[in-house]
């Protein structure tokens, strides 16, 4: 029989702005959508900084892995998406404070990211 899938939503945490969901949990683990910095209480990006978004993406990523029962201290591969890797020593002084595990990750730059964000992550945790 196959693992039951439980979609993961939160208020708490910016709603998809596509046919996706924020996350999705199964055998154990939970899976993140990619998080940009859209502040949840206003449904656009206020942050301007690849700091300060980069600031409001975590904030995003732990209230969804708070929803599906884990934290970022469980988490254990990260992929991030950088517009400008120029923003790399910036991006890394932010995430380093909060990755305090030191999760597998890929970081890679990209030509545009939804809503002209600056940073976006995606996450794997153990619930």
């Amino acid at each position: 029989m196959p693992a039951a899938l439980n979609v993961i939503h939160t208020p708490s945490a910016p709603a998809a702005i596509g046919p996706y969901s924020q996350a999705i949990a199964v055998n154990g683990l939970v899976y993140t959508s990619g998080q940009i910095a859209i502040d949840p209480a206003t449904g656009s990006i206020d942050a301007k900084t690849i700091e300060a978004q980069t600031e409001q993406v975590i904030a995003n990523l732990k209230a969804v892995l708070e929803a599906a029962g884990s934290d970022l201290t469980k988490v254990v591969k990260t992929t991030c998406f950088l517009q400008n890797m120029g923003d790399f020593a910036a991006f890394n002084a932010v995430y380093e404070q909060y990755f305090t595990g030191k999760p597998a990750r890929s970081c890679v730059e990209v030509s545009k990211l939804p809503k002209g964000a600056l940073v976006e992550i995606e996450v794997t945790a153990v619930i």
